[in-house]
């Protein structure tokens, strides 16, 4: 007994010498002071207990302290920034999980324009300006202007007839050109329409003017081609604009393997040129070979270690509804007798899946129609057997079938919703057109997902929805209406499908983190974290739900560095 006292004794001894000969980091004035501390004000953190906070600290590009104002004055010297909030909100930095940051290099904008006549004197003033154009490429035409079967060639070839004109539809899955582009890309009444395409046809069988899914393709060979460097002006735009309204990480869903896009940002990373933190999904076609898989690979591991990071492939199942090519369970009010374009053959995109998550690829899939999203799931189930933790993603969502949607949860199935679409306007109108009433009025369900506790990442899909301010679509996923307004008229149908304000700010920050592996490092305000803030006017708490996004964006962060601050804050 006395023998293993004694040797107890002797290695208590050994080690206390050893942990008192370290010196304590904690006890280092070098390490225990902050560079910025914020104080004085309501952190919503959105950690796992949805704390709050009054103060908290960053030394470098990390937050050191969350808690009160007594504690956080022990991270204070001489050397610390100190800014009192007097009693602003602060949240985590906003989190994008589908926006097209590199579409802001595109030059005539057709956004929020009503009908022929505006978008035809916008397209004869942009001309005027450009004479030189070779060829006039554009973005933003709606489809609820037109008839079912789309713009025309005419009237456009009224306005411009000696160049190609190609105009892209706001949600990307329609182009609307004049006769000139028809003729260059050789595309005649004897074209066939490609798999997954429509060309739209006068009564004698003539193209009309408007290509649909992958008939664009088309038209590839004539469309301009922007230099890397327009790509890196566009992207410092779209950094300046996300950094107003509190964005920090944004995933860009379909750029091509070798595309200037990939490069410019690339270029970006390598050269410091980025203040958001970027994760891109590359883009997969219905001809793509399996064989793809080790290129896309290589380009995935050439894009590590820095701001900018390849992390996911992106399908696109089927369409849009306004256009008629989204792939729905029962046939189109209006098509009694047609269903929608499956763009893959679910056989052959259960392996695609299951090669690319076997790579670690995570999967990112445009679905819109109910059919699509089941054919979809039924992949992923095929994928995720060996992957327990792959989190894909389904987009948009338009349609959902019920029992789908404890799919998602079964699966680990994460939804990316676009909430600035939960209102009624004129998509909602043709969408009773096309799906009759009772489909139109189950359309973006939200609610369902959280009560199915399937994992909600919100998006915007810019330059599809005009200005991607999270603060505006947080307020449309509460009230389901038009900013501002709560009149009965307003409001989306379903009206329980209504999210809390406290699942909105999750899904743009905690969850849209979790949806991009990134949960350990963004979206909550926790110690050891990126310090990502965003610091608000006002406490959304504090305000009616038609009323959220009157709050402003004061100032936001960006691993520590102030990246944005309004004119009006001093």
């Amino acid at each position: 007994m006395y023998k293993k006292i004694s040797l107890a004794m002797l290695f208590f001894m050994v080690v206390s010498f050893y942990l008192l000969s370290i010196k304590p980091i904690a006890a280092s004035s070098d390490n225990k002071k902050a560079d910025l501390v914020l104080k004085n004000g309501y952190i919503y953190t959105v950690d796992k207990n949805r704390s709050e906070a009054e103060a908290l600290a960053i030394k470098g590009d990390k937050i050191v302290y969350v808690g009160d104002d007594v504690g956080v004055a022990e991270w204070v010297d001489e050397k610390t920034q100190v800014i009192d909030l007097k009693g602003k909100m602060v949240l985590p930095g906003f989190i994008d999980s589908h926006i097209h940051a590199t579409d802001a290099v595109d030059d005539l904008y057709l956004l929020s324009l009503a009908g022929l006549d505006e978008y035809q004197k916008a397209i004869q003033e942009y001309y005027k300006q450009k004479p030189d154009l070779k060829v006039l490429l554009g973005t933003g035409w709606d489809n609820t202007a037109f008839p079912a079967e789309g713009p025309t060639k005419e009237s456009i070839d009224e306005i411009v007839n000696d160049i190609p004109v190609i105009l892209f539809s706001i949600d990307d899955h329609s182009i609307w050109v004049n006769s000139k582009a028809l003729e260059m890309a050789g595309i005649s009444g004897d074209t066939p329409d490609p798999d997954g395409g429509i060309i739209e046809r006068d009564k004698d069988g003539n193209p009309s003017g408007t290509l649909r899914e992958n008939a664009m393709d088309l038209v590839e060979n004539i469309l301009p081609e922007y230099t890397i460097n327009q790509y890196i002006e566009g992207i410092n735009y779209f950094q300046s604009l996300a950094h107003s309204y509190g964005i920090t990480t944004v995933l860009i869903p379909g750029l091509e393997v070798g595309s200037d896009p990939l490069k410019a940002l690339s270029q970006m990373d390598k050269e410091k040129g980025l203040t958001l933190r970027i994760r891109t999904a590359l883009a997969m076609k219905p001809e793509d070979d399996i064989t793809i898989v080790p290129t896309l690979v290589k380009a995935r591991e050439h894009e590590k270690g820095g701001l900018f990071e390849v992390t996911s492939v992106k399908f696109f199942m089927d369409g849009v509804v306004d256009g008629g090519t989204a792939y729905l369970e029962e046939p189109y009010e209006n098509k009694p007798d047609y269903r929608g374009e499956l763009l893959w053959k679910p056989e052959y995109f259960n392996k695609f899946c299951a090669a690319l998550e076997k790579a670690g690829f995570q999967i990112h899939v445009h679905s819109i129609g109910d059919a699509s999203t089941s054919v979809t799931l039924d992949g992923l189930a095929y994928a995720n057997k060996t992957m327990p933790d792959a989190r894909p993603i389904i987009t948009h969502l338009q349609l959902v079938k019920p029992e789908d949607i404890k799919r998602f949860a079964e699966l680990g199935v994460i939804a990316s919703t676009q909430p600035f679409w939960f209102v009624v306007d004129g998509t909602f109108e043709q969408a009773i057109e096309y799906l009759g009433k009772e489909r139109a009025e189950h359309q973006y369900p939200m609610q369902s997902f959280f009560d199915k506790d399937v994992v909600v990442a919100s998006s915007s899909d810019y330059t599809v929805t005009v200005h991607p301010r999270p603060l505006i679509a947080i307020e449309q996923g509460v009230t389901r209406a038009y900013v501002g307004e709560t009149g009965d008229e307003s409001v989306l149908p379903q009206e329980s499908e209504r999210a809390t304000l406290e699942e909105m700010i999750a899904s743009y920050t905690i969850n849209g983190a979790y949806a991009n592996f990134l949960e350990k490092e963004t979206g909550s305000l926790e110690v050891g974290k990126k310090a990502d803030i965003v610091v608000l006017d006002k406490n959304l708490f504090n305000l009616k739900p038609n009323q959220i996004s009157t709050a402003k964006e004061m100032l936001v962060f960006f691993e520590g560095k102030e990246v944005f601050r309004d004119k009006s804050y001093k």
